[in-house]
């Protein structure tokens, strides 16, 4: 587990440790961070319990065994340098599968942390890493998950009672997502709802914007107030997760920053109120397709919606792809303790063989669906690359193909056929005939498709294909999809002498790339801090020069003139030392 450490005192935790590193202290104690070291921390000791909990819980994999490699601290913070060094660590230490539920903002497939894990993946390790929560739009999958040689992994719900908040004269409502750490939201009564926090009264939610401020911070003062719960509006597109102290006293939850706008303008009562949810995607689970490659993410589903495990002192229940992605971690061990020869790429191959899909979402949601570990152990058929990427389509018809490798693993003689997909105007399948393969007999299959992009009614499209009973998921995009084409602006993150070092991640070809920087509060332009031609995609590095007029902080907008001279721009916070 390569996370925030990790309680090995915990009763149920204790039996199954076996060691590990801080990465952050530079020690062999990877113990959770505690109070008086800082913002304390569980999420580490949670994903562990979900993974292998020994005592009173038990966890998916009960016999394995644990190591904690510490690369996040105090608040869960921590670097991209910390995380690439624990990687490299487990590694050499000889571990046989690495869990990271940790991930950013990148949608790149070459950002260096996905590098790291394909290196730790062709090494011989099982990698598996947590998509995401900043779903339900696409293109929001971030690095490492981006890898193609992991096993992604998006949150699926259990049977359970999904809290929300409902605000009954405009029949609105407001899905919610508790912070980690945060205590339970109970209400029997309408509450208030503010976002002036100098104007709190009994049974109040204050409202509260992300920003730079950690969330602990927010919620101690929105707790000193009188606040009875705090809400964190995005300042994005999307839903997010965080985690805050576990001694405050409030509830506190995250909500997106479509539904914090029109809770501001709606000032009203909210009234707590409960859905029963079981087997669907989780709205905060991030999306794919990756960019640049264009592969389909995530590759599987678990759960991972108010998932009970434990932390420091006891249990808690937490939400996330962070616990999503433990539960297979779980599975990839139980399914090495039963194939122990197994390759990464074999044990990769059984999880997404044996995947059920969920009938109302398609595959950047769910990849080839929701983890069954008694199939995936019991298999008797590998087969391997089955996520058909047939890429970006220009605006001529074109035929694409991909190839899928079929082994069957038995000893009895199988038969493979695919099921006639249904017939559709923009794509025509052109399929193998059925075929025999012998016991332990592998064969490379050629899946071809004719796309005529003029008479897609979308600009992306996927679905499934099936091999016998088996969901092969396919995906393919129009010139015309939108897509992001930078992102992950990181300024001022390694200061040198004379200024700063600056990365963010360029998606395609650029003819120009433009970084301004903004007054925040005038939208004034100041000055302009980056200027390049001709760039490639991938990662884009650089330095910059120390202004001393330049302090505090900006908006920094960045602008793509692509080679057709379009031009797109987004923008991000920057925070400059002079």
């Amino acid at each position: 587990m390569i996370d925030t450490g990790i309680d090995y005192t915990h009763p149920d935790l204790q039996p199954n440790f076996k060691g590990g590193f801080d990465l952050v202290d530079f020690d062999e104690d990877p113990m959770e961070t505690k109070p008086d070291q800082g913002i304390p921390t569980l999420h580490g000791s949670h994903v562990a319990g979900v993974i292998a909990a020994n005592g009173k819980m038990k966890g998916i994999a009960p016999d394995a065994e644990l190591y904690a490699y510490r690369a996040l601290g105090p608040g869960g913070t921590g670097t991209s340098v910390q995380v690439m060094a624990a990687i490299e660590k487990a590694v050499k230490d000889g571990m046989d599968i690495i869990n990271l539920s940790l991930g950013n903002s990148i949608n790149g497939p070459d950002w260096p942390t996905s590098v790291a894990v394909n290196r730790a993946a062709d090494e011989g390790v099982a990698v598996v890493i947590a998509n995401g929560n900043t779903g339900p739009d696409l293109w929001t999958v971030g690095s490492p998950a981006t890898a193609d040689h992991v096993i992604s992994v998006g949150a699926s719900t259990p049977a359970m009672e999904s809290a929300y908040l409902y605000e009954r004269f405009h029949d609105k409502k407001i899905n919610m997502l508790p912070m980690q750490g945060s205590q339970p939201w109970d209400f029997a009564r309408d509450m208030k709802v503010t976002n002036n926090p100098d104007k709190i009264a009994h049974d109040t939610i204050l409202i509260i914007e992300r920003g730079e401020i950690p969330f602990t911070q927010l919620a101690y003062e929105a707790q000193e107030k009188g606040a009875a719960a705090l809400l964190i509006a995005n300042n994005e597109d999307g839903m997010f997760q965080g985690g805050i102290d576990p001694n405050i006293t409030i509830p506190v939850a995250a909500i997106t920053k479509e539904d914090g706008e029109w809770l501001k303008h709606n000032p009203g009562y909210l009234n707590l109120e409960y859905q029963h949810v079981q087997d669907t995607v989780t709205d905060f689970s991030s999306r794919g397709p990756v960019t640049v490659n264009w592969a389909i993410k995530p590759e599987v589903v678990a759960p991972g919606a108010a998932i009970l495990s434990t932390v420091p002192g006891g249990y808690q229940k937490l939400s996330g792809t962070s616990m999503a992605a433990p539960h297979v971690a779980g599975v990839i061990a139980l399914l090495k303790e039963a194939h122990p020869d197994w390759t990464p790429k074999q044990l990769k191959a059984a999880l997404l063989t044996t995947a059920d899909p969920f009938q109302a979402f398609e595959p950047t949601a769910q990849g080839a669906g929701k983890v069954n570990a008694q199939e995936a152990i019991n298999t008797d058929t590998l087969i391997y690359q089955s996520l058909l990427r047939f890429g970006k389509i220009g605006d001529n018809s074109e035929q694409k193909q991909d190839t899928l490798i079929i082994e069957n693993i038995s000893d009895q003689t199988k038969e493979y056929a695919f099921q006639l997909p249904d017939q559709q105007k923009a794509i025509h399948f052109q399929l193998p005939r059925s075929f025999t393969l012998q016991p332990h007999e592998k064969k490379e299959i050629v899946v071809k498709a004719t796309i005529r992009p003029s008479l897609l009614e979308e600009t992306i499209k996927q679905g499934y294909l099936y091999l016998n009973e088996t969901p092969i998921p396919y995906m393919f995009l129009s010139d015309d999809h939108e897509i992001p084409t930078a992102m992950g602006l990181e300024l001022s993150v390694t200061p040198l002498e004379d200024g700063y070092h600056y990365q963010l991640y360029l998606v395609e070809e650029a003819e120009k790339l433009t970084i301004d920087l903004y007054n925040p509060q005038t939208f004034a332009y100041e000055t302009t801090i980056v200027e390049r031609e001709d760039l490639q995609p991938g990662v884009i590095e650089g330095d910059i020069e120390r202004n001393s007029d330049i302090k505090g902080q900006y908006i920094a907008n960045i602008t793509i003139e692509t080679k057709e001279k379009k031009t797109f721009q987004y923008q991000t916070i920057w925070y400059g030392s002079g």
